[in-house]
Formats: C-alpha cells, structure tokens, sequence
C-alpha cells in the first residue's frame, strides 16, 4: 500500500497577522491546502491520504474538503502531534489502527503548503521509495552556503556543488522509519526535526531526487506574493 501524509500541523507565526493558519490562507481563489490535496487526489498510486492538522482546526479542514468537493474515502483528517516527526508517527499509528503495516508499504509525506509539487516529482517519490526506502526531494544550491556556530562569523563555507536545500516530499518504507525513529533517544527526537535525518544519523541511505525551484514552501506573506505569481504566470503547470 501506498499512503500520503500531507503534514498541517503549523500555525503560520511567520505569516504575521491572519485570522488562519497558513494552509487555510487563500491563493488564486481557494485554501493553499485545496491545491496540495488535489495533487494527491489525482494521483492514482496512492491509496490513502491522510491530512494531519492542529487538533482545534480538524472540523475546519474537514468542511474546507467538503466545499471543494475533496471529502472523499481516500481522504482523512486526524490530529498533529507535538512536531512534525510525531505528526508523521501519529499518521503511521492511525494507518496501524486500520491493517496491519506490510513489508513495502510506503508513506509519502509533504508539507501541505507546498502546493506546487508535480506529477514528476510524486512518481519519482514512488519509485525510488519502493526500490531504496527512503527518498528526499532536492535542489541543488544556488547560492554559496555559509555556516556560522555563533551567528556573528563565519565558520565554515561548504563546496557548493556539494550543497542541496531540501524540499518535500520525502518517502519512507514505514516499517524502516518506524524502526529507525524507536532508536532514538528522547533528547534525539526532540533535535532531529527532520524526518531523513533520523535514518541518516544512523547510517542508513536515502535516496535524492530532484525537485524543481517553483516546489516553494509558503511560509511568509512575500511567499504568498511569488506563489500567486507562479500560479498566474503558468509556471508550475506539470
């Protein structure tokens, strides 16, 4: 089985002042989590998809799909947990609550203010999943990338063609994350935010595919002003 997990759980504190957390904000006339859902809704591999959401906004979502006509069996609405990690392992115990987990199931997860993932970029997610167990979605570094320990000088500078920035979706066989993530300490979990950096810190691989620069996550109201242009302009169109 192939599941989605469209992670929701922020609340948009860096969007400045909205009456809503950032998925439910408008762009080019419905919900940013509307045009990330029906990504997944139209891609047929998929069996299940599950859309984990603060726990005071579950009713909200579920109306949203309802008015968009996106209320259907493939879809369900359950609570985030405390960070993104045990959002993603809430949705694996809810999966666990209706079959029993089989040795190549999949779970594709992608954060829902990502509305512009492609049919390319889900299929890749798959396939690489299926054949490696874990898969992260990538683009290489534009920008020469610095790091500073202190936040006042620099302490390193990286080689560049060595440099990605991460995107979503990233995919896991859910027996191998699940395992992975039982490894770790508590002070662990509560560091490693990242759902690939659990298998690597353990020295297990994942698999990079490219992603594309219009993948942006909408995190800001300067977000939101490029999201609606790449709408309006046609660039993300697949």
């Amino acid at each position: 089985m192939i599941y989605a997990g469209i992670l929701a759980g922020g609340i948009g504190s860096r969007m400045g002042n909205v009456p809503l957390p950032k998925q439910f904000l408008d762009l080019d006339g419905k919900p940013i989590i509307v045009h990330t859902v029906e990504k997944f809704i139209l891609t047929n591999e998929i069996d299940q998809i599950y859309i984990a959401v603060p726990k005071n906004w579950m009713q909200h979502t579920i109306d949203v799909l309802k008015k968009y006509h996106l209320d259907k069996e493939r879809i369900t609405v359950l609570s985030g947990g405390e960070n993104r990690n045990e959002t993603i392992m809430n949705i694996i115990r809810h999966i666990e609550t209706t079959r029993a987990i089989e040795e190549d199931d999949l779970l594709i997860t992608h954060d829902a203010v990502r509305p512009f993932l492609t049919r390319r970029i889900i299929k890749e997610n798959i396939d690489n999943g299926l054949k490696y167990g874990a898969v992260d979605t990538v683009i290489p570094a534009i920008d020469t990338i610095i790091t500073s320990t202190n936040n006042e000088y620099i302490s390193e500078v990286p080689v560049r063609s060595e440099m990605y920035q991460g995107q979503t979706p990233q995919t896991f066989n859910i027996s191998l994350l699940k395992e992975s993530y039982s490894q770790l300490s508590e002070s662990e979990k509560e560091i490693l935010t990242d759902a690939c950096k659990i298998l690597v810190v353990l020295n297990k691989k994942v698999k990079i595919v490219e992603g594309e620069l219009f993948n942006i996550k909408i995190t800001t109201p300067y977000d939101l002003k490029v999201a609606n242009s790449i709408l309006t302009g046609g660039i993300a169109h697949d």
